[in-house]
């Protein structure tokens, strides 16, 4: 990827998503599809994890994590981003016995605000995000406060 490619692209997040016990569904994987189609998100990375009882992790491939889920759309998602101290740290969150989607995507929506502000010279100092519980009970507090 160029420099310039590079200073067109929008915000990259990741993702770790644990999937308890191994159990995959794959209810979410369409919707994961979707965001693509649409121009919402490009993925850059996807990898798959796995957390034994003895707490070592290890990637996983796609065509290993079983038939009830087909993800063979996702085959070759990989920018290279991802290494081995991804991966442990990812497994870190994890319980043993669990695994996890590890997803890198870019923000292509905020593509073209991104790059106007580094165009301008902007640029962003602070992000993070704020947990959906988080969220409730701020929420919550003040519909009690205003009631």
């Amino acid at each position: 990827m160029s420099e310039s490619e590079l200073e067109e692209m929008g915000p990259v997040d990741y993702l770790v998503v644990e999937f308890p016990g191994n159990r995959m569904t794959g209810e979410g994987f369409p919707l994961l599809v979707d965001l693509v189609d649409r121009g919402i998100i490009r993925i850059l990375d996807l990898l798959f994890v796995r957390k034994d009882s003895d707490g070592s992790v290890a990637a996983v491939e796609l065509r290993d994590l079983g038939d009830e889920v087909d993800l063979s759309v996702f085959e070759g998602a990989s920018s290279g981003l991802l290494d081995q101290e991804d991966i442990d740290e990812a497994g870190k969150a994890l319980e043993p016995g669990n695994s996890a989607g590890i997803i890198v995507y870019e923000n292509v929506w905020a593509a073209p605000l991104a790059g106007a502000l580094r165009r301008s010279g902007a640029q962003v100092v602070a992000g993070g995000r704020i947990p959906v519980d988080a969220l409730l009970a701020s929420l919550e507090a003040a519909e009690a406060a205003g009631s």
